[in-house]
């Protein structure tokens, strides 16, 4: 891969950086301002109180291990849709579109009822106070009315983004995210009417904005002209079951390996509740913030499924090899800046989602973990979508599983909760443990995508993997 890129014609390397920036910017823009509203919720319930900021930590935890599990289910339309699209095969594409979005409401109709379910034995695990617990499942319901709406927005963002047409999901985001804050605080403080429900109210704010997002980028993929070709909206179609089968092949791997990473966060914090309301406020804080910049790689990662994802449909597997090779270019460069940045303002960022000392200290500790994984974590994250664009996800599942929950929770508790080989480091140790996953996941991946793509570039026409 790298030979590639050094033999590459002049100008070839710039002119591939800049159509992935073309196709992620907006998508970047896009998932920054969806997780910004994670970032809006912790900064206006940290405000209420630190109870209130520990509850929406902990019912976030739950509700992101849930959504983003489930998107990566979805994301299997994007391989799918980019693979139609670069076989030029466009009658196919409204009807992929049509039962994408059956697939994302049933999708989300089962997160949302293992979400409600989930609550009971959470309580049982949990062991806080009865106030604390009430905002934690409160928070986990207002969520759940939410997660039918957030599959089928992921189905038409998979649409949308497919037939290059990210800057929608951009536009819609943006107005999402605007509208979540004066939400959060109505409801958080009962304003107009509406009931007082402290920090929970962020999490019913997060499932209104929802079925905005859904039902605004539906409107405007209906009435913009450039989708009327591909025939979204054409006709109404019933579920086909037989589809789902093959978008389940590809997006169970995909959710199972997004699943790793966000649990890997998730337990974390279940893990660390008892140690103190000061350890979980900077954990979901500093988890708070290196969400946001993770999407700087993670939408480079999206553009690269469907860059190779149209190459590898049309055949081009050198194309598809250049793409993934720029796009792991970018990726590094654009880490190698936010570790900079991060180290140079961790106090600066804290303060901005505390005003307490202690948390403000420790979580400025944290982030010296976090800035030192961001190349690593760019690098995995990036060579995981171009293997998406290949359709290739069962061996990067197991590479996940192994990373994430073998290396990293597992060590974690072996260094933050036990003394079997040095003191316990408390949530130091989980850290540190996430330094070594990310960097194993990154070497294997990277070097899993080099030999895959490598093998491919003698193949005449697009194959399934």
């Amino acid at each position: 891969m790298l030979q590639q890129l050094k033999s590459a014609p002049p100008g070839a390397i710039s002119s591939e950086a800049r159509q992935i920036s073309r196709l992620a910017l907006p998508m970047m823009i896009a998932q920054i301002a969806q997780v910004a509203t994670g970032f809006v919720d912790t900064v206006m319930a940290g405000r209420v109180s630190t109870d209130d900021l520990a509850a929406v930590s902990l019912g976030a935890s739950i509700f992101i291990t849930v959504y983003v599990t489930l998107m990566g289910v979805v994301t299997a339309l994007n391989p799918v849709l980019s693979h139609q699209l670069g076989a030029g095969q466009t009658e196919q594409l409204g009807e992929t579109g049509r039962q994408g979005i059956w697939f994302g409401l049933f999708v989300g109709l089962l997160g949302a009822a293992a979400m409600l379910l989930a609550e009971h034995p959470l309580r049982l695990w949990l062991q806080l106070p009865t106030d604390v617990e009430d905002k934690v499942m409160l928070f986990i319901t207002g969520t759940a009315v939410g997660m039918p709406a957030a599959m089928m927005h992921r189905a038409l963002h998979a649409y949308a983004s497919s037939l290059n047409r990210p800057r929608v999901i951009m536009v819609v985001s943006l107005i999402a995210l605007a509208l979540n804050i004066p939400l959060n605080y109505a409801l958080i403080h009962g304003l107009f009417g509406l009931p007082r429900l402290g920090g929970a109210g962020c999490g019913w704010a997060t499932g209104i904005v929802f079925w905005f997002n859904c039902l605004t980028l539906f409107a405007y993929i209906c009435w913009h002209r450039h989708f009327r070709p591909y025939g979204l909206t054409r006709q109404m179609s019933w579920p086909d079951w037989k589809r789902y089968g093959a978008f389940l092949k590809l997006g169970l791997p995909i959710g199972l390996s997004f699943f790793v990473e966000v649990s890997l966060f998730s337990f974390i914090a279940l893990l660390i509740a008892k140690l103190g309301m000061t350890v979980v406020a900077s954990h979901q804080s500093v988890l708070n913030f290196s969400s946001i910049i993770y999407m700087l790689p993670q939408s480079i990662s999206t553009a690269l499924t469907v860059r190779v994802g149209q190459r590898a449909g049309a055949g081009d597997y050198r194309g598809a090899r250049f793409v993934a090779g720029v796009g792991l270019l970018v990726g590094l460069v654009t880490a190698l800046c936010t570790m900079l940045l991060v180290l140079w303002l961790r106090q600066d960022i804290m303060a901005v989602y505390s005003p307490d000392p202690r948390v403000i200290a420790m979580g400025s500790t944290l982030l010296l973990f976090a800035a030192v994984f961001q190349l690593t974590d760019a690098a995995q994250t990036i060579a995981s979508g171009a293997l998406r664009g290949y359709k290739l996800t069962t061996v990067p599942m197991i590479i996940h599983i192994t990373a994430f929950w073998g290396i990293g929770l597992g060590l974690g508790i072996t260094l933050g909760l036990t003394d079997w080989l040095v003191p316990p480091m408390g949530i130091y140790g989980f850290w540190l443990a996430l330094v070594f996953s990310l960097s194993i996941a990154a070497l294997l991946l990277v070097s899993y995508l080099a030999r895959e793509s490598h093998r491919r570039l003698h193949r005449q026409t697009p194959q399934e993997s």
